[in-house]
């Protein structure tokens, strides 16, 4: 079918719906297993209901459903993609179509990094004042119908909720059913999805009238009563975000202020002074709505993409909290979903250009520090993947090495860990430095390395004994551990800890000899895992029942 697979290649594709009529119709599909999300929301600290504000990221992209429908990837030279997971709280996927399904990539890579997606139902223009009279003027059974379909879908394709934007006027009957389908809907999205969340688009007005608010306020406040969340509208001015702030009360977290990265009409900042936005929404403690942040990609063009998103979002940074990773497993090859060749063990495999986002990697902190230290991706060597994280910096005059924080860390330490590390240093002089992992315990008086009779460390920096080989029974995971290849260095480590709390994975860089001068290095980094010891030992699960059809030989 048409929906389910691109009509000049057969290959699966992701889709929307248009229209009530193929709302209603919906039913699960045996097509559908392409487009259902294979990787569980991952656990990350703080978790999302925490009062501390959040960011909502809102993916405005030409439309979308572009080179993203593939779902098995696709050879797309320079595409859009979105990395800065650590730093955001919700992504949503948006379109002007009736029911936007997020294409499963953009799940996948979310979910990887602890992201929940929601999709998009929208109504606007006359079109959509006849489908608003249709199933909210009609009363209960009818608006029903379809807050059990929107939940039903996200349920099956396993993203985790709604934005619900009503961008046209409503009868007196519809505006009343409207509070009423928004709670039925909110109601039927938490009991479905594990986490779901629905958020209202400030736009009609509880009199019916389509009229932005840009806060909120007595006009709009019924919606945002009946579900998890506010997005407003743009045009803010610092006035409107200190009555919202007065209003919501102890809900000032589920107000999203809008920030339109394109700056279209009377806004406060947008491009690279977006930030100014976001300092004002965090002084009033409220979460933003970054919408469509590809006008990195649309407005400065492709080719510097990297580069340029970098230096976006690490203008934000600090109005962005960030996210601690809270579960073992850790493995990474930092590779983007998208890549100029595909890399195996350090050897380029297969040259040419790819993109899938399913493929993505857990991506880590991206540190800026102007002058002194930078983080980006690096497409021309990779030891697995795409990509690598190329690290920029200089060890300062009279100083032995600098810590880069790769990822924040929030969980109990194991009595027993082990690291993995894979690195390339570049430039004039390699042999001058050594590379090896840093991991930092929150301070805890109990907290000891090694036996009970060890001392505690100072600041909590744990520093892994280096193991030339893999221990017995470890060799098939840990093969690696001394024998690295294409230039690569490969390096197994391991910590005894007890009673301790994991707070930072950091990546230590050393000068062997002390001097006043500063010294500027760049590593790449292919791969960095820290696995509990005691499950590394048990052996895999079966795989279980597994089945192939749709085939046809040729």
């Amino acid at each position: 079918p048409a929906r389910h697979f691109d009509t000049g290649t057969t290959e699966p594709i992701s889709f929307f719906l248009s229209g009530l009529e193929e709302l209603l119709a919906w039913q699960p599909d045996s097509n559908d297993d392409f487009n259902t999300s294979t990787v569980p929301l991952a656990k990350r600290q703080p978790p999302l209901h925490s009062k501390r504000p959040r960011t909502l990221v809102c993916h405005d992209m030409r439309g979308g459903y572009l080179e993203d429908r593939f779902i098995q990837g696709s050879a797309t030279r320079n595409p859009y993609i979105f990395y800065h997971w650590r730093y955001i709280d919700i992504f949503v996927y948006f379109s002007h179509h009736t029911v936007t399904i997020p294409p499963v990539c953009w799940t996948n890579a979310a979910h990887r990094n602890g992201v929940p997606v929601l999709g998009t139902f929208i109504t606007e223009w006359t079109d959509g004042e006849r489908l608003c009279e249709a199933f909210l003027a009609g009363g209960e059974e009818a608006y029903r119908a379809v807050s059990t379909q929107l939940a039903r879908i996200a349920q099956h394709y396993r993203f985790d909720g709604w934005l619900v934007n009503i961008e046209n006027t409503l009868s007196a009957a519809a505006v009343r059913n409207l509070p009423p389908f928004l709670r039925h809907l909110t109601a039927q999205v938490h009991s479905a999805v594990p986490g779901g969340l629905v958020i209202w688009y400030d736009s009609v007005l509880q009199s019916g009238a389509l009229k932005w608010q840009n806060e909120l306020n007595e006009e709009n406040r019924v919606f945002f009563d009946a579900c998890d969340g506010l997005f407003t509208n743009y045009n803010w001015k610092e006035e409107h975000l200190e009555r919202t702030r007065r209003l919501a009360g102890p809900r000032h977290t589920d107000v999203y202020v809008g920030v339109d990265v394109f700056a279209r009409g009377d806004v406060i900042g947008g491009g690279f002074d977006t930030d100014k936005s976001l300092h004002l929404i965090r002084q009033h403690g409220l979460s933003a709505a970054i919408f469509a942040p590809g006008w990195v990609y649309e407005h400065l063009g492709e080719e510097n993409f990297l580069h340029n998103e970098n230096k976006f979002w690490g203008l934000l940074a600090e109005y962005l909290p960030t996210h601690s990773i809270c579960t073992l497993p850790l493995a990474t090859s930092f590779s983007l979903g998208m890549g100029t060749s595909r890399f195996l063990a350090g050897k380029e495999e297969e040259a040419g250009p790819w993109y899938d986002l399913s493929a993505q990697e857990i991506q880590p902190l991206y540190p800026e520090h102007a002058g002194r230290l930078s983080t980006s991706c690096c497409l021309q060597d990779a030891w697995s993947g795409g990509s690598s994280l190329r690290v920029q910096g200089t060890i300062p005059p009279s100083e032995e090495r600098v810590a880069i924080r790769l990822f924040s860390l929030q969980m109990p330490a194991p009595p027993k860990l082990f690291l993995t590390l894979l690195y390339k240093l570049e430039g004039p002089h390699p042999n001058e430095f050594t590379v090896a992992l840093e991991l930092t315990t929150s301070d805890s008086g109990t907290c000891h390395e090694g036996n009970v009779t060890s001392l505690p460390e100072p600041n909590g920096r744990h520093h892994p004994r280096f193991l030339p080989a893999p221990p017995p029974g470890l060799n098939k995971l840990l093969a690696a551990c001394d024998r690295g290849s294409h230039g690569w260095t490969s390096r197994c480590y391991e910590l005894d800890l007890q009673d301790c709390s994991l707070r930072d994975l950091s990546l230590l860089v050393s000068r062997h000899q002390p001097s006043p001068q500063e010294m500027p290095f760049t590593c790449l980094l292919g791969e960095v895992r820290v696995l509990d010891a005691a499950s590394v030992a048990a052996s895999p699960p079966q795989v279980q029942s597994l089945t192939a059809s749709q085939l046809w030989w040729r």
